[in-house]
């Protein structure tokens, strides 16, 4: 593990790294272990909610994929805030079939698919966790 891609990187990226973790921790369990529509489980999903309008909203300042240009990962930001607004209207009309179904697509959309191209060559976890 080399820690000095990650210290040397933008404002942006760190941001977006910072929120992007809890969301993906949150989400395995909200999905996974969590009973659902226990307290905990809506106290946690508006977190897991906020921190993934957060990480979206950093994405759009993270521009290294492309020399400072958009790239397409960031026709993932509008895909992941229709999937928060959607999950979060299902839930709130008690639509748990809608809710259910936005909510995997928005953990594995947003954060499996996502994440795993973080881990091709040269990229900045890349570079962390295996370079």
């Amino acid at each position: 593990m080399a820690l000095a891609p990650l210290i040397a990187a933008p404002t942006a990226v760190l941001v977006h790294l910072i929120t992007v973790v809890p969301t993906a921790v949150i989400g395995a369990w909200l999905i996974l272990g969590s009973r659902k529509g226990a307290r905990w489980h809506r106290r946690l999903g508006y977190v897991f909610l906020g921190l993934m309008t957060v990480t979206a909203i950093s994405t759009v300042f993270v521009r290294d994929l492309n020399d400072g240009a958009f790239s397409w990962i960031h026709l993932l930001i509008p895909l992941t805030l229709f999937g928060v607004a959607g999950g979060l209207y299902a839930a709130r009309r008690h639509n748990v079939q809608r809710h259910r179904q936005a909510m995997l697509s928005l953990y594995l959309g947003a954060l499996v698919v996502a994440g795993a191209f973080t881990l091709l060559p040269g990229r900045l976890l890349y570079r962390v966790l295996l370079g």
